[in-house]
């Protein structure tokens, strides 16, 4: 077999395409969390908390001096990170929930029981006539 049926038969799984389309929307809804985040949950905080920009904070380890820019440690970028993590995390998790109770229901509804062959009716019949007797 060639490398390249390998790749193909590998490629056109469904598990592949799935997972590719996963994570294009994935993508996608990281960065709708990532916007809703930014622009709708941060600025109400920043308010609580006195105006405070958090992406602006930053620590100055060594000063501007002439050319050379200023050393910062900037951990306001890294707490914005961490509450958009915290943010995606929490989404993805309800998510899955709802998915995995959709998928519950389907599975908890029993299936009807299939109607009993001709065979099976006949030899109940002859079944009950023997208990009764006939």
């Amino acid at each position: 077999m060639s490398m390249l049926q390998e790749f193909k038969d590998f490629a056109i799984k469904g598990n592949v395409i799935d997972m590719s389309v996963g994570i294009i929307v994935g993508a996608a809804f990281g960065k709708i969390v990532s916007s809703f985040v930014a622009d709708v949950i941060m600025p109400p905080i920043g308010v609580l908390v006195g105006g405070v920009d958090f992406t602006k904070l930053a620590l100055t380890i060594k000063a501007a001096a002439g050319d050379a820019p200023a050393v910062t440690l900037n951990y306001g970028n890294f707490l914005q990170t961490m509450v958009d993590f915290t943010i995606i995390a929490v989404a993805i998790f309800i998510v899955i929930k709802l998915i995995n109770n959709l998928k519950k229901s389907e599975e908890a509804a029993p299936a009807p029981a299939p109607e009993p062959s001709k065979e099976e009716l006949l030899l109940t019949e002859i079944r009950d006539l023997l208990k009764s007797g006939k």
